[in-house]
């Protein structure tokens, strides 16, 4: 049962079947309520967490419109005669959004209409109701009764002495005589009602970067319960990025204690992604390593920056041993789980680096970072060997030919010649060849044309 503070007194603002039965209804005491059923569980209204939902509800119904508008604290309007293509029409799309809000776990009343509020007074009064067309609306609501208006109840009460129960009954009213009464507002309520004046709205947007809060009624230490937490907001992120055609490669998570500082564990992805499967494998893997110093009473989840999603990469097939079969994974999946297993500064992955001097050619970056197109062609365009020795080392030589395990090297390819480095004091000039060996290794050689003419292994071939 959910009860509220009016004037200093707790009163039941909702009950559930069970209070029904015994006699609890809206208005009463909680007094009075536990007094009827003295197994009432009393739960004190929380207007925060409600417009928390309703904000979460608008931005779940940003898929079915693009206007959405917050009208009161338990009202949604959507403008949906641009989606009823889309949806395969008026009807189709009703019960689409009622089906699937029931799902979510919300029950709501809906009505359409050409208006603003005359939706609004139609889901109101209880009535299932669609209405097309303008000239329509006025039968619809002249037998609406007062309390769908939500005007003020003191000239609701007013009106009601004077026998006017109906919406009707106002239309019937000189125009003149009512507005003076009960003011010139109430009277374009109506005309806006029955589309005689424009009624604009505001239009809700979503924020752009996902977070979202669970808080808990009691301190909780238990670890799969905290996980499960963390499954449902991962899932409400993913429907977040879902309805934007976006993915993140950041996320963090915040454990609230009553006494400590926040708890953070964060998670990267080497790619752009929503899918909350794959980010709560990642938050497995680092949550076995978590520690918290108490337990928790709030969890809280931040996305990153937002960005379009990228193509999968190619993928790689691993064998899992307790479940006996294959699972798929792509070169970034395969990142991102070792990074949550051994940590960011255990693993590191290479990119490319606009030089000439093969030792400074490349150099290690982050393997949540980007992965773009562009680097990948680099590194398999290029005539580089991917082993590379940390110092070149000196061959022999037969005749000034090289030899490698006493074998002469066969020359295939080259030579390429480099000589750069004179503003670094890192000067090179050397002609670099791609050679065989007796035992059908390719190598990378090259051949120093400063002082000594010796010959040096670079680098091997795969």
């Amino acid at each position: 049962m959910i009860v509220e503070e009016q004037h200093g007194i707790h009163r039941v603002l909702l009950a559930d079947a069970a209070a029904r039965a015994a006699g609890v209804m809206a208005g009463l005491s909680a007094n009075a309520a536990l007094a009827l059923l003295p197994t009432l569980k009393l739960e004190e209204r929380n207007p925060v967490r409600e417009q928390q939902v309703l904000e979460r509800l608008a931005s779940w119904l940003e898929r079915f419109s693009s206007f959405v508008s917050i009208a009161d604290r338990n009202l949604l309007l959507l403008e949906i005669a641009g989606s009823l293509n889309l949806f395969g029409g008026l009807q189709s799309l009703r019960q689409t959004i009622v089906r699937d809000l029931g799902m979510l776990g919300f029950s709501a009343a809906v009505a359409i209409a050409p208006t603003p509020l005359a939706a609004t007074w139609l889901a109101r009064s209880g009535r299932r109701i669609c209405i097309r067309a303008t000239e329509n609306l006025g039968p619809a609501l002249r037998r609406l009764p007062l309390t769908c208006l939500h005007w003020p109840s003191g000239q609701r009460e007013l009106l009601t002495g004077m026998g006017i129960t109906a919406i009707g009954d106002c239309l019937r009213l000189p125009r003149e005589g009512f507005a003076r009464r009960f003011g010139a507002e109430r009277l374009l309520d109506l005309d806006r009602a029955l589309g005689h004046l424009p009624d604009p709205r505001d239009s809700w947007r979503a924020p752009e970067r996902f977070c979202a809060d669970y808080e808990m009624t009691e301190e909780q230490s238990d670890r799969e319960l905290l996980l499960n937490i963390c499954r449902e907001l991962l899932l409400s992120h993913e429907q977040f990025l879902l309805a934007r055609q976006l993915g993140t490669q950041s996320l963090c998570f915040s454990f609230f204690h009553l006494k400590s500082t926040a708890t953070e564990l964060r998670l990267g992805a080497a790619l752009a992604d929503r899918s909350a499967s794959r980010w709560f494998e990642l938050l497995k893997i680092r949550f076995e390593a978590l520690r918290l110093p108490e337990p928790v009473i709030a969890v809280r989840l931040r996305s990153g920056l937002s960005q379009p999603l990228l193509a999968e990469t190619a993928r790689l097939s691993f064998s899992h041993k307790a479940e006996k079969q294959k699972h798929r994974y792509s070169i970034a999946q395969l990142a991102e789980r070792l990074v949550a297993r051994i940590g960011d500064h255990s693993v590191h992955a290479l990119t490319m680096v606009a030089e000439h001097r093969p030792e400074y050619a490349w150099c290690a970056r982050n393997p949540l970072s980007d992965w773009t197109a562009s680097t990948l062609t680099m590194l398999t365009d290029t005539r580089r060997p991917l082993w590379m020795l940390p110092e070149p080392a000196l061959l022999p030589a037969d005749s000034g030919y090289p030899l490698h395990r006493g074998c002469r090297l066969t020359l295939l390819d080259g030579p390429e010649r480099l000589e750069t480095g004179w503003w670094d004091e890192g000067n090179v000039s050397r002609d670099y060849y791609t050679a065989l060996s007796g035992a059908g290794m390719r190598l990378w050689v090259f051949r120093n044309r400063q002082r000594t003419p010796d010959w040096y292994l670079h680098g091997i071939f795969g």
